[in-house]
């Protein structure tokens, strides 16, 4: 039983004894159900899925888009009280009920106030940095936070820079 695949044809399938006919015949079947079982459906729901995925993102970015635009417009500018840096740290951090947790602050440079919690509220620390930002116009220029033996509470050296 010699089979030749590249002499194989119509005509050379219809010459072979009926056994081998259906084998070839078989084959050939087989080869065609791996070949789109195999590949060309799972293709295609992958391209279908990846353009699903762009045309979300399409929408999310358009949707974003106009979102920042009016946020932009609707965001207050932070009020510039003409306070310093340390005074509006230390009114803040009372507001925020950290000033317990506040251990010490010291001048970083021009603009800027290097302070240290201890034992404080993450969330309340997290919620004064935010407060601070969009208020008074100050950032985070450098921050290390670790944690305490107490869940929820974090130790922290802040570096702040009025804006």
């Amino acid at each position: 039983m010699k089979l030749a695949l590249h002499s194989l044809s119509l005509d050379s399938i219809a010459a072979l004894p009926e056994r081998e006919r259906r084998l070839a015949l078989g084959g050939l079947a087989l080869a065609a159900a791996i070949l789109v079982f195999g590949v060309v459906i799972p293709l295609d729901r992958s391209v279908a899925h990846a353009h699903e995925r762009l045309a979300r993102k399409r929408a999310d970015l358009t949707w974003m888009q106009g979102v920042a635009l009016e946020l932009a417009a609707s965001a207050p500018p932070p009020a510039s009280t003409g306070e310093s840096l340390l005074v509006i740290i230390d009114r803040s951090a009372r507001e925020s009920g950290l000033a317990g947790a506040l251990e010490g602050s010291e001048p970083g440079g021009p603009g800027s106030l290097s302070v240290r919690l201890a034992k404080a509220p993450f969330d309340s620390l997290v919620g004064w940095l935010a407060r601070l930002a969009q208020q008074n116009g100050v950032s985070v220029e450098s921050a290390t936070i670790e944690k305490t033996d107490t869940p929820g509470l974090v130790n922290a050296a802040i570096v702040l820079h009025s804006g």
